[in-house]
C-alpha cells in the first residue's frame, strides 16, 4: 500500500475519544469526524473509540521525504498524530500558538520517536496576520507540503472575539484553517499526489444549516450552537474544496 492509500486509512489511537476518515478526491483531501468525549470510570477510563467500534490503523507504511504540517499538535489527537507520522520518518511541522509548549510536545516526540526532524512553528489561528506570516515563510523556505492536518480548533469557550473581530469558535476553527489551507493550496499541489485532513466533530450534526445573516453570534450566543456551527463550516468547506479540486 503507498502513500495516497495509507493516508486514505490514517487512524491514529486516542484517549479522548475515536475518528475516522470519511472522503477523498484526487488531490487527496478528506474530513475527519471526531468525537471529543471523555469517559471517566471509578478505577480508570475507558475509550470511546471501542464502544463505537472505531478502529485503529495499524500500517506499516514509511513517509521518509514528505513534509507534513499539523495545527495545535502539542497535545490530544494532534501530538498523537504528530508522533505516529514521525514514527514513520516524515518531516513533522508541528504549527502551534503556545511556542513554549509545542517546544516541550516536540522534544518528547523526537524522544520517543528518534526522529530529530520535528520542527515548532507559530501559528495563531485566531490571528489572520499570524497565519499570513507562517504561510509565507513556510512556502518561502520549505520546498514540498505533502500533508496537511488541520487539527487545532477551540471548544465551547464563552463568548470571544478573534483579533480580527470575529467569533472566537468559527475564527478559529474554520475561517483560520480556511485561510490557511488556500494560502498554502499551490504548495499542496505542486507536491501532488498531496492530502488534506480537515477534523470535524458529530457535534456538526446539531447544526443544520450556517448563520449567514448572524455568523458572529451577535444576536445571541449559545456555546454549543456556535461550535457546532464551526464544524459544519469545516466539512462544508473540505466537500467544496473536493469539488473545485478534483482531477488537479
Amino acid at each position: 500500500m503507498g502513500f495516497t492509500a495509507f493516508l486514505k486509512r490514517l487512524a491514529v489511537p486516542v484517549c479522548t475519544g475515536g475518528f475516522m476518515v470519511a472522503g477523498t478526491t484526487v488531490l487527496g483531501l478528506c474530513t475527519v469526524y471526531t468525537d471529543a468525549a471523555i469517559v471517566a470510570l471509578i478505577g480508570g477510563g475507558c475509550l470511546v473509540r471501542e464502544l463505537i467500534g472505531f478502529a485503529k490503523y495499524n500500517g506499516k507504511e514509511k513517509l521518509h521525504g514528505k513534509t507534513v504540517v499539523i495545527t495545535g499538535c502539542n497535545t490530544g489527537i494532534g501530538f498523537e498524530t504528530a508522533k505516529d507520522l514521525a514514527l514513520r520518518g516524515g518531516r513533522i511541522i508541528m504549527a502551534c500558538r503556545d511556542m513554549e509548549k509545542c517546544e516541550a510536545a516536540a522534544k518528547e516526540i523526537k524522544d520517543v520517536t528518534g526522529n530529530s526532524n520535528v520542527l515548532c512553528k507559530r501559528l495563531d489561528l485566531s490571528s489572520f496576520d499570524s497565519v499570513r506570516t507562517f504561510c509565507e515563510d513556510f512556502n518561502k523556505n520549505e520546498t514540498r507540503l505533502d500533508l496537511l492536518i488541520n487539527n487545532a480548533g477551540v471548544m465551547m469557550c464563552p463568548k470571544l472575539l478573534t483579533q480580527d473581530g470575529l467569533e472566537m469558535q468559527i475564527g478559529t476553527n474554520h475561517f483560520g484553517h480556511f485561510l490557511l489551507t488556500n494560502l498554502l493550496l499551490d504548495k499542496l499541489k505542486a507536491s501532488s499526489p498531496s492530502r488534506i485532513v480537515v477534523l470535524s466533530s458529530r457535534a456538526h450534526t446539531r447544526c443544520k444549516q450556517i448563520s449567514f445573516d448572524d455568523i458572529n453570534s451577535e444576536k445571541s450566543y449559545d456555546r454549543m450552537k456556535a461550535y457546532a456551527q464551526s464544524k459544519l463550516a469545516n466539512v462544508l468547506h473540505v466537500k467544496e474544496l473536493a469539488k473545485r479540486l478534483e482531477g488537479q
